[in-house]
């Protein structure tokens, strides 16, 4: 249950993040609050308290007159107003020096103890009072630094939970009170004061445990950090500086050059590099110009931008990567619940196999030293029976996965998918916009006219240039690139579904489809051979004519992603067949299959089938993703096992996906197949270490070896317990996203 709290907790950090976005700019001045829930914002009332659905504590808002309607600069709440953003800092900074208060009592108990010189080889000469020497220092380790776990475990039994606060509780506290009863009660065997330094490093795995879970609030903290405070208002045509909070869609701001956008928007006037590193990992600066996007948090480089304001606060983009997160934050994998439904059996067989030990050495197999050696094994078996390093074996794991994702560009809107993509048979790949850009290139061209290949592009770009067609903008694309001026053609017009007419220095030019030459009486049949070629590799063919004659033709196709190659030969390195999903012919998907190296495609298939070749592929138990970016790719990525948008892409299908890729490269999708798979080795990693350790010690720990002198002394198995915790924490802080 703590485990699940921890979760929620974490996300708590970001609902926090996400309701100041609605609220923060909404005030009056009244001075007034309303509380509410940051998992249930629906819930306000006028006194703080508890929120009835969750339990959580409830956030105070700025104002009674709040409204959710409105976007606001993100800000996190001060601790003042009750804010949960620091409150892992809090948890992490009171271990920690709970730690190292205990660690400078732990030292002279250990210093102390007769066990620790005998096993050291060294008497120390005796000081007068040891015994009460070390009860003090042993009592102030085991109340102050345990004191953290027996407040957890007064929770749990008031909800009736029990859970692994109450076994901590209970091992210490066992411990603690054996040795005080071994030294003022009863002697004859030796007692057990450094028992209780296993508190020690049970406060240094719940710090590491902090730090983890703090690391991922603090990232999202990071990325609030990004929105600038101020923005430069145009209003009037005068420059007003205004709080980001006051922007609104529509209104115009002006970036200067080295500030950060304020806003999600559009580029109105204006031309620069815009650094975007910190939103799609992309080092590269981006070129902006007027009618392209900019967003909010990015750094402007060398010249002044006027941009139009269109997402601010909660529905920026930084806002919807910071609920993103905060989602999967609340998500977690079946290993976890397994984990989780472990621990809590461990939990009763801690006690009960202490019970049995106890009973089995005083009444079934009585050794001379009589109830006490019955009582030492079994605070033995219940100290190293306590199931913490099985608690925190998948939740450290999994907190620390979503942060490090997430700086690169992954958003893991769904832990379960974590699990799933080690099984995966198929990914599937919509071909337009996700194989390629979406954009139109020229390929080649076939000129069988005595006019020169610019003199011909020249004319097509000329008549292009008044539209707005795809096939249109890749050519005056060419033309521009190829250095070849040229202006809008004159007497322009349009004729629809097949292409445009116009003046291009006197004559008159035709460029579009093959009907549009043959209404004009234009013979076509000289470049058969040639339009059969292009057709066999899939093109599209624009025609470019005179009025007297055809002049060329023009091959154009879709543009491949340049990662696209590398990123599915690592996925079939990987045992996984990549699939291309295309609405294109047979010939234009075959061309793209074989360029990429893709044997397996559907070709034909409109946007309400996509949906069924998926199931076709899953049929058989078969794990299928799917990677996708439109609309009509929506139901296929929710049909699918998982779903994986381009950043780029819509929002119905980022929403439809487990997994977003921000900076809409498909290396990611290699990237996070790869990390998936090194979570879920951690994962296993831990749950063998802590299962195993119990599985190990617990027998061992209720004397089964001892006919052959073989005994694990309870502070023995205090030290195993509590470095098995920790190794868990430190192997899951060596994930990194990087790795081969």
């Amino acid at each position: 249950k703590r485990q699940e709290n921890l979760s929620r907790e974490l996300a708590l950090d970001s609902s926090v993040i996400l309701i100041n976005m609605e609220h923060n700019h909404n005030s009056n001045g009244n001075s007034g609050k309303i509380y509410t829930c940051p998992m249930h914002p629906e819930i306000k009332q006028e006194k703080p308290g508890m929120c009835p659905e969750c339990g959580m504590n409830l956030v105070p808002l700025k104002d009674k007159k709040a409204d959710m309607n409105h976007g606001a600069h993100m800000t996190m709440s001060s601790p003042k107003e009750g804010g949960h953003e620091n409150h892992h800092a809090m948890m992490e900074a009171d271990f920690r020096s709970r730690f190292f208060i205990a660690l400078i009592f732990t030292l002279p108990v250990l210093s102390l103890s007769p066990t620790i010189q005998q096993w050291v080889g060294f008497v120390m000469p005796t000081i007068p009072g040891n015994d009460y020497w070390l009860f003090l220092l042993a009592s102030i380790i085991a109340l102050y630094g345990g004191w953290p776990f027996y407040t957890g475990a007064v929770h749990e039994l008031k909800s009736r939970n029990y859970g692994m606060m109450t076994l901590v509780a209970v091992a210490v506290m066992a411990g603690y009170l054996f040795s005080v009863a071994s030294t003022f009660i009863f002697k004859g065997m030796d007692f057990y004061w450094e028992i209780s330094t296993l508190v020690l490093v049970l406060l240094f795995g719940h710090w590491m445990e902090m730090r983890a879970v703090r690391g991922t609030g603090g990232a999202l903290k990071e990325l609030v950090k990004l929105i600038p405070a101020v923005a430069h208002l145009i209003k009037d045509g005068i420059v007003v500086d205004v709080p980001t909070d006051n922007v609104r869609q529509g209104e115009k701001v002006l970036v200067k050059p080295g500030e950060k956008v304020p806003v999600d928007g559009v580029v109105v006037s204006g031309q620069s590099s815009v650094n975007e590193a910190m939103i799609t990992g992309e080092s590269k600066p981006v070129f902006k110009r007027a009618q392209d996007k900019v967003i909010g948090g990015t750094i402007n480089f060398d010249g002044s931008l006027t941009i139009e304001a269109t997402n601010t606060g909660a529905e920026s983009v930084l806002a919807h990567i910071v609920k993103l997160i905060s989602e999967a934050q609340t998500t977690k994998p079946p290993v976890q619940k397994l984990a989780d439904k472990a621990a809590n059996y461990l939990t009763l067989a801690a006690i009960l196999g202490g019970t049995i030990t106890f009973v089995f050495w005083t009444f079934v197999f009585p050794q001379p030293e009589g109830i006490v050696f019955a009582l030492t094994l079994a605070i033995t078996v219940v100290v190293i029976a306590c199931p913490h390093a099985l608690g925190l074996a998948i939740p450290t794991v999994t907190t620390i996965a979503s942060s490090l994702a997430a700086r690169h560009g992954i958003l893991i809107k769904d832990m379960r998918a974590l699990e799933i993509a080690k099984k995966i048979n198929y990914i599937v790949f919509d071909k337009t916009g996700t194989l390629t850009k979406g954009e139109f290139v020229v390929t080649e061209m076939v000129n069988l006219s005595d006019r020169s290949e610019a003199d011909i592009i020249r004319f097509a770009a000329s008549v292009e240039s008044n539209s707005l067609h795809s096939l249109a903008l890749a050519i005056t694309k060419e033309a521009a690139g190829r250095g070849i001026s040229f202006g809008p053609a004159d007497n322009f017009r349009s004729v629809a579904g097949k292409g445009g007419i116009g003046e291009v220095f006197g004559e008159t030019v035709l460029v579009g489809s093959e009907s549009l030459m043959q209404e004009n009486n234009l013979d076509t049949t000289r470049f058969e051979e040639k339009i059969a070629e292009l057709n066999s590799k899939g093109r599209s063919i624009a025609w470019i004519a005179t009025s007297k004659e055809v002049l060329a033709v023009i091959g154009l196709a879709d543009e491949i992603r340049p990662e696209a190659k590398d990123a599915l030969r690592g996925i079939k390195n990987l045992g996984i067949t990549p699939v291309m999903l295309t609405g294109d012919t047979d010939e234009a998907a075959l061309e793209v299959a074989k360029t990429l190296g893709i044997e397996k495609f559907f070709a034909k298939v409109l946007p309400e089938n996509k949906v069924d070749r998926v199931k076709e592929l899953q049929q058989g138990g078969r794990i299928v993703a799917m990677v996708g970016d439109g609309i009509n790719d929506a139901p296929s990525l929710t049909q699918a096992d998982i779903g994986i948008a381009i950043g780029a892409g819509t929002d119905v299908a980022i929403e439809s996906a487990d997994i977003v890729l921000i900076k809409n490269n498909l290396n990611d999708v290699l990237a996070f197949i790869k990390l998936s798979r090194r979570i879920m080795s951690k994962m296993t990693q831990n749950l063998v270490w802590a299962a195993g350790y119990n599985i190990f010690a617990i027998p061992l720990a209720a004397g089964v070896l001892y006919p052959w002198g073989i005994l694990l002394r309870p502070e023995w198995g205090a030290l195993l317990m509590s470095l098995s915790s920790v190794i868990v924490v430190i192997n899951a802080f060596t994930l990194k996203i990087n790795e081969n």
